[in-house]
């Protein structure tokens, strides 16, 4: 598929419209749109999502927030770190390592990464290296958060 790279993607009506290609094939869960939507305040805007074109077509996509340390309750040393949310692929573009492409990028800021598996992905999380976090009921509110771990960081409580 040739040597696509991972872009910032700005808060425009062409992003929304490419969007909408997603929620078409994509789960509800796992829609942007909305977020997007609310988030156009002006043509070109900044925004915390990433995608992949190829042929000119949005076809691979995530949102990557950075969470000050300061409300960090899963790393030690406390750290900033990323949140990685939503991190889709189209259909037709699977299997194709878009989506490995996508994480790479974000471990590429050498930040710990906190995730939460959507709908069986927990085999493609393991394979990036992500593991699951120690569950902690007051933490992590029914959600089964994978972490993945930069040299020097280690998951709060672990030795």
């Amino acid at each position: 598929m040739g040597d696509m790279k991972v872009e910032k993607l700005l808060i425009n009506y062409k992003t929304l419209e490419e969007f909408k290609r997603f929620k078409e094939y994509g789960n509800q869960e796992l829609s942007m749109l909305e977020e997007l939507q609310s988030n156009i305040v002006e043509n070109d805007s900044v925004s915390p999502f990433y995608g992949i074109y190829y042929g000119g077509s949005l076809v691979a996509r995530m949102s990557l927030y950075r969470v000050d340390k300061k409300y960090d309750k899963y790393f030690e040393p406390q750290h900033d770190y990323l949140e990685l949310w939503k991190l889709e692929v189209l259909p037709h573009y699977r299997d194709k390592g878009l989506g490995k492409k996508l994480v790479e990028y974000a471990k590429g800021y050498n930040l710990p990464i906190k995730t939460n598996p959507r709908i069986n992905s927990q085999g493609f999380w393991e394979k990036m290296g992500f593991q699951k976090a120690n569950y902690e009921m007051q933490r992590d509110f029914g959600q089964n958060p994978l972490l993945w771990l930069p040299n020097g960081i280690k998951e709060k409580g672990t030795n």
